[in-house]
């Protein structure tokens, strides 16, 4: 899983390294890189392994093909998406667009978020975490331990 949160600078050719924990999962699941597409939730960007973009993918396709909605989703992700290779020191090269919808200038966070992670500018995190764990603590019993949780 991605877990916990790791601070990074692009270096001067405008790559970045992905943590290491990171990387060696996306390894485990037999890839050499993530795809990144811009948050239409926050201003972060969104980091998934491929088989959770197919798996999207695959959710918007089973929609119905003349509803707008199919296209929204599409246009919002799938044709905002870029797949990013490591190169052989685990960086990958963030695209402006990305960087600039994240309004990251040189330093960024790799945010954990399970299945996924989120890369952000850290101010604009800080802002974000806060509210995060004010909204948590309001809705804690939304989180019900099923059953399969206790195995």
């Amino acid at each position: 899983m991605f877990l916990s949160t790791y601070e990074n600078r692009l270096d001067k050719k405008g790559r970045v390294s992905v943590p290491a924990s990171f990387r060696s999962y996306l390894s485990n699941l037999g890839y050499n890189g993530v795809v990144c597409y811009p948050s239409f939730n926050n201003l972060s960007i969104e980091a998934w392994p491929q088989d959770r973009i197919e798996k999207i993918s695959n959710t918007i396709d089973a929609l119905n093909p003349f509803e707008e909605k199919k296209d929204y989703f599409a246009t919002s992700i799938l044709s905002e998406s870029i797949n990013l290779q490591f190169d052989s020191e685990g960086r990958i090269s963030l695209t402006l667009k990305l960087l600039k919808h994240a309004k990251i200038k040189n330093n960024m966070l790799f945010v954990g978020q399970g299945k996924t992670f989120q890369i952000w500018e850290p101010t604009i995190f800080e802002k974000f975490r806060v509210n995060a764990k004010r909204k948590s603590n309001l809705h804690r019993a939304s989180l019900k331990w099923e059953k399969q949780l206790n195995n």
